[in-house]
Parts: C-alpha cells; structure tokens; sequence
C-alpha cells in the first residue's frame, strides 16, 4: 500500500512539471504596462501536429504596441485534453495582455485630426 502511494505520487509531481514546460511567453515592446487581458483556445488534432482553428493574435492585440502573448497548457486544457485525446484532439491557450489605452487605436487618432 505505501510503495503504491509513493508511485502515485511521483506519477503526479512528474505530470505536473510536464504541464509547467508547456509555456511560451513573448514580450513585445515594453511588454504590457497595464492592461486588459484577452484568452482564446487553440485546437488541434492528430496529437497536435493539425490546428483546426486559427487564433489571431493581431487582432487580440488590437493595435497596441506593448503587449505580451502567452501561449500555455492551462489547467482547463490537461482536463479537456484528458477526455479528448482518445480521438488526438488537443488544446492549448493563447492569452494577449496589452495596455487599454491603445486598444482603440481610432480613437486615438480621431484625437489627432480634432486638434
């Protein structure tokens, strides 16, 4: 019984620093000051080597010029992919921080054509 829970949990301290080295940061510029924070999830198939959805980080960053990506397995994904990698269908999550006052960048240039 003891040798089993010891087993048990090297099983799960090694799955769980798995999931930790399954995250990509990218800073852009001075990286986000303060901001808003925008998730998608990215799908794919044939464990992984075929997307099925396109997640568009230009569009998630909404003109901004300082900002993070952050492209991660999360929690959410390890039980998601749990009950969906019988049939090879993976996710992972895209996650875009980025400073508001530039996330219109209309506006800001609607600012200029008044003055």
């Amino acid at each position: 019984m003891l040798k089993k829970g010891v087993m048990l949990t090297i099983a799960l301290i090694l799955l769980l620093s798995l999931i930790a080295c399954s995250t990509h940061v990218h800073t852009v510029g001075r990286g986000p000051q303060t901001g808003q924070e925008v998730q998608a999830r990215q799908w794919y198939i044939l464990w992984g080597l075929v997307p099925i959805n396109t997640v568009d980080t230009y569009q998630m960053v909404a003109g901004a010029t300082d900002y993070e990506i952050k492209t991660e397995q999360s929690f959410l994904d390890v039980v998601i992919n749990f009950f969906t990698s019988s049939v090879t269908v993976y996710s992972r999550t895209v996650t875009v921080k980025n400073n508001p006052t530039i996330r219109e960048p209309w506006k800001t240039l609607h600012y200029f054509l008044r003055s």
